[in-house]
């Protein structure tokens, strides 16, 4: 016996095995069950979520012998004819190779004629905005007015190329493109009923590779089995697809944090012997930096994509908000650029050195437990850039800002040249004067962090805290409830070695989290914005008040719109 490929074994049969279509098939099974069966049906959505297959359901809903109703038998002589695709009384067209007008009224001239075999004749026509103007006008008045004894189901992938005069005259379903969890519970259902062995990191990867198509992801499956003699496995599909490995993608994103290009260059090197596709490559790229963001603001939203949550977290310790948000874009860019590059591998390889050297001046360093601040320099032609981020010599370590130690010198013959060493030292600079009691208190918590020098997710951090008490050198600290999301041990452990460095002494951060009372005591950030807030007030009523503005309002009988007032500072 011939095999049959899964998409077409496992094509739904009834209502009950059509999936993520619950708000289609809910109005079709109502319909049916109620008896109010419209004349012409429209289904949209992308390839492979299952247009055609509802519609040929609804047509052996229709003619089924044991009568209309949204459970078909599926043993009587329509049911079957319908299953097997030669029934008489259901005329599939394809729109695409048939879109002359003449066809068109080919296939109408037929119209006035009962059915052969069952209750209503009924047309499926898929793809029908392939037909042309003409065939749409001969359709026209047949589709506002057929027989009683015909119906009309259209399918089509892009709805928006139908005339409105279509449109109006069918009842439109919008079918969804099916989500990841969706899909992945779907080919672990047919994986065992096959009887494949399989793991589930392979299914994740076929489910976001089917970009939302049932079809597209047994087809995919499909091709899994054979690729793996049998078995589907993470590793397999990966070559299969063209896809990088996951450490590759990790490597890539320390290194370009690191500003590392030369070992940047070493690892596309090692991804070339793969023959990878560099446009899935950069994709994987670009799904692991969403991830992180994703990690950023709520963890467990990236649960339900499967990643690797530990990997995640330790990128997302090296990777701050702005500078993910700027590679995020770099990446798309390089993404829609690919196809205009000499070569796929120098497209991409052009990408990651863009990410490696357009960076904000001050990102976090690749320890994430180590305070760093990066500023913008010159590097000599001739130096080499070394992955060791203690060996760097342009990248600039945070100095503790205390009188009685003094600043490291560096041996290193090139970081000593004028043009490599930072001009500026602005932690050392602003703290001067700063001690653990001073910033025990709101007030000087608050000067502290506005002149930390603190960047990204720290930043944010010390900005939405306040000092509650001091007991020797441990500081009490109180985190509002609004950043929590953003907090983790790593975090705390940086903040807790920037405050040692800068004060000269050994200090203990104990953090809780609640909900801080702005009456009592405020954030920094909670003073910014009420100051920010009071210099508005003072903006908008100073310039109702002002006499010029009070004499154009009762002339022209105009409006002051304050959103568009700013106070001077600004």
């Amino acid at each position: 016996m011939s095999y049959q490929a899964l998409a077409r074994k496992w094509r739904p049969r009834n209502f009950d095995e059509v999936i993520g279509q619950e708000h289609v098939v809910s109005a079709l099974t109502n319909a049916l069950d109620s008896q109010r069966v419209h004349h012409a049906y429209l289904f949209t959505g992308t390839r492979g979520v299952g247009k055609t297959s509802l519609a040929r359901i609804f047509a052996r809903a229709l003619n089924c012998e044991n009568g209309i109703s949204a459970s078909p038998c599926g043993e009587c002589i329509a049911c079957r004819g319908v299953d097997q695709g030669n029934y008489i009384d259901l005329i599939e067209v394809d729109a695409a190779s048939r879109t002359k007008v003449d066809d068109t009224r080919e296939l109408l001239d037929n119209v006035q004629y009962a059915p052969t075999q069952g209750r209503f004749k009924i047309y499926l026509i898929d793809e029908v905005h392939m037909l042309s103007g003409h065939s749409f006008n001969a359709l026209l008045k047949t589709l506002e007015e057929p027989p009683a004894h015909v119906k009309f189901l259209l399918a089509t992938t892009d709805p928006q190329k139908l005339p409105a005069t279509i449109l109006s005259r069918c009842i439109q379903f919008n079918l969804k493109a099916m989500d990841i969890p969706r899909l992945n519970s779907q080919l672990e259902k047919i994986l065992k009923a096959e009887d494949i062995e399989f793991d589930p990191q392979a299914l994740m990867i076929l489910s976001r590779s089917a970009d939302g198509s049932v079809r597209d992801a047994l087809s995919l499956l499909d091709q899994a089995i054979a690729f793996g003699n049998g078995s589907v496995h993470a590793d397999q599909i990966k070559i299969m697809l063209g896809m990088i490995d996951d450490h590759f993608t990790r490597e890539l994103l320390q290194h370009i944090c690191q500003q590392n290009g030369k070992a940047v260059l070493d690892i596309v090197a090692r991804m070339s012997e793969r023959s990878i596709d560099y446009g899935a490559a950069l994709d994987d790229l670009l799904s692991a930096l969403h991830n992180i963001a994703l990690y950023q603001v709520n963890p467990k939203a990236v649960e339900w994509k499967g990643a690797d949550i530990t990997a995640v977290s330790a990128l997302s310790d090296l990777i701050d908000a702005e500078l993910l948000q700027l590679l995020y874009q770099i990446g798309l860019v390089g993404k829609r650029d690919l196809v205009m590059a000499p070569d796929p591998r120098i497209g991409f390889e052009m990408v990651m050195l863009r990410m490696t050297a357009f960076q904000p001046a001050s990102t976090p360093q690749s320890s994430p437990d180590t305070p760093t601040s990066r500023p913008a320099v010159r590097r000599p032609s001739s130096s080499t850039v070394s992955p060791d981020p203690a060996a760097e010599p342009t990248r600039e370590r945070a100095v503790p800002a205390v009188e009685n130690q003094g600043v490291t010198q560096n041996t290193n013959d090139e970081a000593s040249q004028p043009d490599a060493v930072p001009a500026t030292q602005p932690a050392a600079a602003t703290l001067a004067g700063f001690s653990l009691d001073i910033v025990a208190s709101v007030p000087g918590w608050s000067e502290f962090a506005e002149k930390s020098g603190l960047t990204g997710i720290s930043r944010e951090l010390v900005m939405n805290m306040v000092p509650h008490n001091l007991e020797g050198n441990r500081l009490s600290l109180i985190l509002d409830q609004g950043s929590q999301h953003l907090f983790n041990d790593a975090r705390l452990k940086k903040i807790q070695q920037f405050c040692c460095q800068q004060f000269g002494q050994s200090i203990q951060l104990n953090v809780s989290v609640d909900q801080v009372d702005t009456a009592a005591h405020e954030t920094p950030s909670q003073q910014k914005q009420r100051q920010h807030r009071e210099r508005q007030e003072s903006a908008e009523n100073a310039f109702g008040n002002d006499p010029n503005v009070q004499q154009l309002v009762d002339l022209f009988d105009a409006e002051i719109v304050t959103d568009t007032i700013r106070p001077g500072d600004s």
